[in-house]
């Protein structure tokens, strides 16, 4: 007698992991959606989402907010974590080798992996330690508490990627430059922008070359000091409440196991009930056709408008180029 077959999900599953272990789809790459597999294989939506979510369980694909799921890098092996020594004379638990290549740079870069990975929620003292296998006393030699450790990680990450040191002549070009450079930022990082606060900035060395950058290039084509530094902070909360997103999504597909395209998938029946009472032609027509959130396409446009409003302050003989 033949075996039988196996449900339909896990054949989707079995032909998806075989097309990632033989590269065809490489980390990074977008898998096929819920709705693409719908139609690709022929399923319900809830069949579609259940292998996915059977991928997602197996470690082989991860959801990028704004992005969709896509095939995860390899796994790093796990470390062991290992045991504080005994006490020494003077109440020290760490050995002597792991107390001497303790630094600030490695807890700070410890942190830093700790929250791309799992967010900034993940990051706590005694979470550092463990990864770095020393006791969590050991960090306080180092930093002054997790304030302090959270200010480093900001500072660490922004100075990956220094602007230019001379900005263009032409100020939008020079405006969209620093503006885009943020917002890769954090993409890279999606715990940056929620850690960044407008209203209590924290004091980060390697952020204040953004603030001169737009300032200084502002006031040099015309606006006041204070207008000028007003539109930096006006684009930077802009840059930035679009990026408070991706970390939001991010804990939201950890805690519901669904990306952003299935949970829509899930809360559709009940919006279009709502759009059937006719109240809602406009958004009614807009379900019919369809819209895609593509989170880089939605800050480029938000910036260019921004960038349309400040045009008429800058002096008439500044070219926007």
């Amino acid at each position: 007698m033949g075996g039988q077959a196996s449900p339909r999900y896990l054949q989707i599953v079995a032909e998806l992991r075989r097309r990632i272990e033989t590269g065809k789809l490489a980390p990074g790459d977008r898998v096929p959606s819920t709705r693409e597999i719908t139609r690709q294989w022929g399923v319900a939506m809830a069949t579609a989402t259940k292998a996915l979510s059977e991928l997602r369980r197996e470690g082989m694909v991860r959801a990028v907010p704004g992005v969709g799921t896509v095939v995860a890098a390899p796994s790093r092996p796990v470390r062991a974590v290992r045991p504080a020594a005994a006490a020494r004379p003077g109440g020290s638990t760490d050995a002597p080798s792991v107390q001497a290549a303790l630094t600030l740079g490695r807890i700070v870069e410890t942190a830093v992996t700790v929250a791309d990975t799992e967010g900034l929620a993940a990051v706590s003292m005694r979470r550092v330690a463990a990864e770095l296998g020393v006791a969590t006393m050991s960090l306080y030699r180092h930093v002054a508490d997790k304030d302090g450790l959270l200010t480093q990680m900001m500072d660490r990450v922004m100075a990956e990627h220094p602007l230019p040191a001379d900005p263009s002549a032409c100020w939008r070009e020079a405006i969209e430059l620093a503006a885009r450079q943020l917002w890769g930022l954090f993409r890279r990082h999606p715990w940056l922008a929620p850690a960044l606060s407008v209203t209590r900035p924290q004091m980060i060395a390697s952020a204040l070359p953004y603030s001169e950058w737009t300032l200084a290039t502002l006031h040099a084509h015309g606006l006041d000091l204070q207008s000028a530094f007003t539109a930096h902070l006006t684009l930077l909360n802009y840059t930035r409440g679009i990026a408070v997103s991706l970390e939001a999504e991010r804990e939201a597909e950890a805690h519901s196991g669904l990306d952003s395209e299935e949970w829509m998938d899930v809360q559709g029946p009940a919006l279009l009930a709502i759009l059937a009472t006719g109240r809602f032609p406009a958004l009614s027509r807009l379900a019919t056709a369809g819209y895609d959130l593509d989170l880089d396409a939605l800050f480029e446009f938000g910036l260019q408008r921004l960038l349309d409003g400040l045009a008429p302050l800058i002096d008439e003989g500044s070219a926007d180029c």
